[in-house]
């Protein structure tokens, strides 16, 4: 077999995921709720056709010959050889017809996701969810290599080589750090004034803020779009076609805010990836951990820094057409970064983000691990909230339903978001012994910033792994004490501590 060809076989093969993208955008943006059923047999037939060629004749004979055949093979073509292997190894002894099933038992979900969002009330969406826990738990066995622990398997598809001793070990870092600072803080703390944030802005006034922000960025909006969702997310169909979706409050400006700069991080990242990727499994984001680093580097670290925002500030007023004329900077941006124990994930401020991942993953980790019964999910989700936060939901939209995650079938993913944090963080301490970052996001040229991270990350797609990635750009490995200083130093400026 010559490369050519196995390359376009795999080039056939990512032209109908991206098909099937387009279909999943549409489901969550605009597709009519009727329609689930005909929209879930449709992904189903197309997701089982890409799933019977990714482990079909074609690639076997690939595989096959290369393996003893690599000195044929160019750069990339020996780069997509190693990933089609190693997708291969996971997913070939899965019978397609149950592949084809679960697919289809994903889009129904999605819909019961809706429904129980619409009740507040898990039980619309229970089964679906016990559904996809035994098809994870059928499959868990076909994927198991070398890990240790079920969720282990579970893990290792998002963030390769992340296992519960590793997480368990991070997370007990993080949380004591994140206790420390909250306990400082109710000590010594000046507490920000915070009652302007509710003024009505419109959502076109958000809209147009907010996208002139992306783009400064780095968002480019001539290969992306920003669309209405219910929760919010980034979809790359390709390089030059990855779109950012949102959601909006007239009375919390905020939330849409924070989350489009970073789906926009997404997007960037998407945007960012070589050329030479186009069409390989190479050509999205190294894992989903390195993926949430761009985006919560984006909100996060650029959305916390004071001269970011003195510089946006101006605009901001302009967009929202004095609507806060009368508020000075430093209480405008001392107000963005207030804390408080809060119930909603991606609504939740910077300091207390950690801790509702920490849940989701103690969760997830009785589920597969210890086998906890769905009926007790709900009950387990609000014991949790009440000890890690002090608060309680009052119903399942403000708790266990209010994630689109488990309803497509992403159990292994939250741990990404506390890792993409860590990462955030480390790379913000590297990129800062070599360019000046507030003095750049203090001009009008956002550029730099944007250029570092493609250097060091965004170029390669999945060509490396997540642990290379982070260790080539910050010369060493997954560090949680930058977070923490991170948080600290943002937080005791805020709240005027001295240390």
């Amino acid at each position: 077999m010559k490369e050519q060809e196995f390359l376009q076989e795999i080039k056939e093969i990512e032209l109908l995921n991206e098909a099937l993208a387009l279909l999943e955008w549409d489901s969550q943006t605009g597709m009519p709720e009727a329609s689930s059923e005909f929209r879930g047999e449709t992904v189903g037939y197309l997701s089982g056709i890409s799933f019977e060629r990714s482990v079909g004749p074609k690639i076997q004979e690939a595989l096959t010959y290369f393996e003893t055949h690599q000195d044929e093979l160019s750069e990339l073509g020996l780069s997509v050889y190693k990933k089609t292997k190693e997708n291969y190894e996971l997913n070939h002894s899965i019978p397609a017809e149950r592949m084809q099933a679960y697919n289809i038992a994903l889009t129904n979900a999605h819909a019961a996701w809706l429904k129980a969002r619409k009740a507040k009330d898990f039980a619309e969406m229970k089964n679906e969810i016990q559904t996809l826990i035994a098809f994870l738990k059928e499959f868990i066995p076909y994927w198991k290599k070398d890990e240790t622990t079920n969720y282990d398997v579970l893990l290792n598809q998002y963030e390769p080589g992340l296992t519960v001793e590793k997480l368990d070990e991070i997370f007990a870092q993080v949380k004591t750090g994140i206790m420390e600072i909250r306990a400082t803080i109710a000590e010594k703390g000046t507490v920000p004034r915070t009652d302007f944030l509710s003024r009505r802005v419109t959502k076109e006034q958000q809209r147009t803020f907010v996208m002139g922000v992306a783009q400064q960025l780095g968002y480019d909006f001539t290969r992306g779009r920003l669309d209405d969702t219910v929760h919010p997310f980034m979809l790359d169909l390709n390089r030059n076609d990855a779109r950012i979706t949102t959601r909006w409050d007239e009375t919390n400006f905020s939330m849409a805010t924070f989350g489009v700069i970073h789906e926009a991080g997404h997007g960037i990242y998407e945007q960012s990836i070589d050329p030479k990727y186009d069409h390989t499994p190479l050509s999205t984001g190294a894992s989903m951990g390195i993926h949430e680093s761009q985006s919560l580097f984006n909100e996060i670290i650029i959305g916390s820094n004071k001269q970011f925002w003195e510089k946006q500030f101006p605009f901001f007023k302009e967009c929202t057409a004095g609507a806060f004329d009368d508020i000075d900077f430093e209480t405008f941006y001392d107000s963005l970064k207030e804390t408080k124990a809060s119930l909603v994930r991606i609504e939740a401020d910077s300091l207390t983000y950690p801790l509702h991942i920490i849940i989701r993953y103690e969760i997830e980790k009785m589920i597969f691990n210890e086998n906890v019964s769905i009926d007790e999910l709900s009950q387990i989700w609000n014991d949790k909230y009440e000890e890690y936060l002090g608060i309680r939901p009052e119903n399942d939209l403000e708790g266990i339903v209010q994630d689109v995650h488990w309803s497509g079938g992403s159990f292994g993913y939250f741990p990404s978001y506390a890792l993409g944090y860590m990462y955030a963080a480390q790379l913000r301490h590297a990129m800062g012994k070599e360019i000046d970052v507030d003095t750049i996001l203090a001009s009008d040229d956002y550029s730099p910033i944007k250029n570092w991270l493609t250097e060091h990350i965004h170029q390669y797609g999945a060509s490396r792994k997540p642990n290379q990635l982070i260790l080539d750009a910050t010369g060493e490995a997954l560090n949680p004490q930058y977070l923490i200083d991170y948080m600290k130093s943002i937080y005791y400026d805020v709240y005027k501590i001295n240390e």
